[in-house]
């Protein structure tokens, strides 16, 4: 005999508050998985769609469906993406954070997508760098079009661990750079024409240390003749104190003189 049969059959009372709590874990397991943000609209498509696009959200919505497939975050006024901000969306494929105002992103951001994701569109933003291991183990093709990227070592060394858009990639573009020669020229381009800006990077830090050195030789040697002007003096005196002392061919006269008497 089953056990709902047992508890239709039971005449004891411990059935029913047995079968209300279950009931209420499964809806509540119902309504995690496909509760919706109510500032959004979500549609089924073999998984969760959910529309949050021109909605003037400043966060990303954390009570998003753990089923979402594809998520629509543009036009909003975001500025950052915390760590884990999508961690729960292990079926994610598609992901537009386009035309906000995203400045960093944190490294970890996509953590727990990495699998799943296909496209990620971050263009029309406010980025200007990234740290390095921003997109790591992301296999997603990225648009990162159209944001004021600053042409160093470290976006250099972002770019080469990214797959990104065909279709955008001569649109990512140099806004300002170490070498003012290749602003607004696209960045793919000027790497692609044999430029290294970490070599641009350690010629700076080599600068910034001969400047270091110098200043620091300046400051003891500045020191040092400030030293001997303040105590001059008092060396002027101690030599004339010095010359003042008989000296030591004298004194052997004297003591010649003394011993020929005796």
């Amino acid at each position: 005999m089953g056990a709902s049969q047992r508890c239709r059959s039971s005449i004891k009372p411990s059935c029913g508050p047995l079968f209300f709590v279950g009931t209420l874990w499964l809806l509540s397991m119902i309504m995690t998985v496909y509760a919706c943000p109510k500032i959004c609209h979500c549609t089924e498509r073999n998984g969760v769609v959910v529309q949050c696009t021109s909605r003037n959200l400043e966060n990303i919505p954390t009570n998003l469906p753990k089923d979402t497939v594809v998520l629509l975050l543009s036009s909003n006024r975001i500025r950052h993406i915390p760590k884990e901000a999508f961690t729960d969306l292990h079926r994610l494929r598609e992901l537009d954070l386009s035309h906000n105002a995203i400045e960093s992103v944190e490294v970890g951001a996509f953590q727990g997508i990495s699998e799943s994701l296909r496209t990620m569109d971050l263009s029309n933003n406010q980025l200007s760098s990234l740290p390095k291991d921003t997109f790591a183990k992301l296999h997603a093709r990225i648009r990162l079009s159209h944001n004021p990227w600053h042409c160093e070592c470290s976006l250099q060394e972002v770019l080469r661990e990214l797959r990104l858009d065909p279709e955008t990639v001569n649109e990512v573009s140099c806004y300002t750079s170490v070498q003012e020669e290749y602003v607004g020229q696209s960045v793919i381009q000027v790497l692609d024409s044999g430029i290294n800006f970490c070599n641009f990077h350690h010629k700076t830090t080599d600068v910034a240390m001969f400047v270091a050195m110098f200043c620091w030789f300046s400051m003891v040697t500045a020191y040092i003749i400030y030293y001997i002007k303040h105590n001059q003096e008092d060396a002027r005196r101690h030599m004339e104190y010095l010359k003042s002392l008989p000296s030591t061919s004298h004194i052997s006269k004297d003591y010649d003189t003394a011993s020929s008497v005796f």
